[in-house]
């Protein structure tokens, strides 16, 4: 099937007047322990707009000093407990411009790989705060980021984890470091070839049929290139790549090292025909869907030119984007090819090291974009081509804003680490998605801050939070929720199932039943989204009982008893 274009789609959008704030951080709620009863633990790792909810266990990680190239500082965390926790996980991640020198001798013999070294220890936690000392070494100049998280290893649960970071830019010699890392703009990281934990490819067509493909002037971006002329031209071609880390696969002590290919992302190729001349833009495209190739033709005003490279910019199109702190994109720069006179290729470039969860977070959009369930050419049907309204995330290093989306800038905004999960970003970007069905109305929705992915809340929470959840496992075809401590949580369900809460009420029910009414009786949910563009649902039991019948979507015999199944009955 032929390929969506998603090049210029972004006009006259919707207003979206009330500001909320739906979030996907909580998960299940676990007895707080001796030491905190129940919703009484106070620890915070995000800002306070953040939705994140209070913690029982947090972590602070920090440097006595920033060290430059060749010089030893102690990194100290401390681990601060509010409960007791048998069995608690600290997992410490150095960046490759960082060693372990020394460390505590209950650590555990560190490991190293492509994203640079990593320890861990396994500790039984009492109320109260301990610390560990680990003995750093700068070993090379750039951005670099130290990583420390602590978590409850029996309980998967945002409520018992904590996340913790240090930021500095390495200089070169003594006094030359600095606070902070600059990665918005930064050369591709070199590495000799594809590494381990490449998954299987995902296929390129969406699961529901694409829509039709609309006029160049609307069209959202196809992964193309400039076509080449009649005249003979010079291509620089190749495969855009990026290297992260995964929650999905991993575990508390270490997440799934991945390498593949990023699709649809805004490229240019910038050159300069002579030695001495101006810079200009030889060719825009877009890499391939699925594959991350590119091919970038122009015709060459000199036999041969000087100088070219390629930019990668954080955008598909104008369908979606990864902003930093600032709103800028993030780009990524190939190392330049001298005197080209006809085609050639840049074979695997890698996306910057300080931008790799940028782009993981943007591919991760581009799954949810083939499986959308519209009937137009934008991320809803209820939008129509040439006034589609984009998906924006916002994420930076270190980032303690998130993890959530809000109507008022219809902005996903990420924590630091979790891109890491890409169930967290397609349930902020279902939540984004379902803003757009619903044309800016949002239902009053209560009791949802925190929410917990197994308990009950509302049937408002239960609704609006279990779409987003329902949006996750649809785009991943499963039924487990992942954070991006790497922590996860099954949520498969029945009416055997005693540990989640039964009814309308919980996210976890109404997320799965779903996914199942989608699956089993409705062949897909392009139907359903289309439905929900009509006419915008405050409950499950709206969407069921009221809307399914009017817009011809069965609630009959077989659809009640999926619902019977997942303890909801109407």
């Amino acid at each position: 099937m032929r390929p969506v274009p998603l090049a210029a789609l972004a006009g006259v959008g919707v207003c979206l007047a009330a500001v909320v704030v739906p979030s996907a951080f909580a998960g299940p709620t676990t007895p707080a322990g001796p030491g905190a009863p129940a919703g009484t633990c106070t620890i915070r790792s995000a800002e306070k707009h953040s939705e994140a909810p209070p913690s029982c266990l947090g972590v602070t990680a920090s440097l006595d000093h920033l060290p430059a190239v060749g010089e030893q500082a102690t990194l100290t965390v401390d681990v601060e407990a509010q409960a007791d926790v048998k069995h608690a996980g600290l997992s410490v991640q150095l960046p490759p411009a960082i060693r372990i020198a020394g460390k505590d001798a209950g650590l555990a013999a560190p490991t190293t790989d492509t994203f640079g070294q990593r320890t861990s220890q396994k500790l039984a936690l009492t109320p109260g705060t301990r610390s560990v000392k680990v003995k750093v070494k700068a070993v090379a100049a750039g951005p670099a980021q130290i990583q420390a998280d602590i978590s409850d290893i029996d309980h998967p649960d945002p409520r018992r984890a904590g996340h913790d970071s240090v930021e500095l830019t390495v200089g070169t010699s003594k006094g030359s470091s600095d606070e902070g890392v600059s990665v918005s703009k930064g050369r591709a990281t070199r590495v000799d070839g594809p590494g381990p934990g490449q998954r299987q490819a995902r296929p390129a067509n969406p699961k529901t049929p694409a829509p039709a493909r609309a006029s160049a002037a609307s069209a959202p971006a196809s992964p193309r290139a400039t076509a080449p002329a009649a005249r003979a031209q010079a291509c620089v071609g190749g495969t855009f790549r990026n290297r992260f880390q995964s929650s999905e696969g991993g575990s508390w002590n270490g997440k799934a090292n991945r390498d593949e290919p990023v699709s649809n992302a805004n490229i240019i190729l910038w050159g300069k025909p002579t030695a001495n001349g101006p810079t200009q833009k030889l060719a825009t495209g877009m890499t391939g869907n699925g594959t991350g190739q590119f091919n970038l033709c122009y015709t060459p005003r000199t036999s041969t030119t000087s100088m070219a490279w390629v930019e990668f910019q954080s955008q598909a199109g104008r369908m979606w984007s990864v902003v930093d702190a600032n709103g800028g994109l993030y780009a990524t720069t190939s190392y330049a090819l001298n005197n080209i006179s006809g085609s050639t290729s840049l074979g695997n470039v890698y996306a910057n090291y300080g931008q790799s969860r940028a782009w993981h977070s943007f591919d991760t959009l581009n799954k949810l974009w083939w499986n959308r369930g519209s009937t137009t050419n934008c991320w809803a049907s209820s939008q129509q081509d040439g006034y589609c309204t984009p998906i924006t995330v916002q994420w930076y290093p270190g980032s303690t804003d998130g993890t959530y989306w809000t109507s008022g800038d219809d902005k996903i905004h990420l924590a630091d680490n979790d891109p890491d999960a890409e169930h967290t970003t397609i349930h902020e970007a279902g939540h984004a998605l379902m803003g757009k069905l619903y044309r800016g109305w949002w239902p009053q929705v209560s009791n949802c801050s925190p929410h917990y992915v197994d308990r009950a809340s509302s049937t408002s929470c239960g609704w609006t939070e279990g779409f987003a959840d329902a949006v996750a496992f649809h785009t991943f075809n499963d039924t487990t929720y992942y954070w991006g401590n790497g922590a996860s949580l099954n949520l498969a369900n029945d009416r055997s199932t005693r540990n989640i809460d039964p009814g309308d009420a919980c996210e976890a029910r109404v997320a799965t039943a779903l996914v199942d009414l989608w699956s089993q009786v409705d062949g897909g949910w392009m139907k359903s989204n289309s439905m929900m563009s009509r006419n915008p649902q405050s409950s499950f039991r709206e969407y069921f009982v009221t809307d399914r019948p009017t817009y011809g979507l069965d609630n009959g015999a077989k659809a009640q008893s999926i619902l019977y199944k997942h303890t909801i009955q109407y």
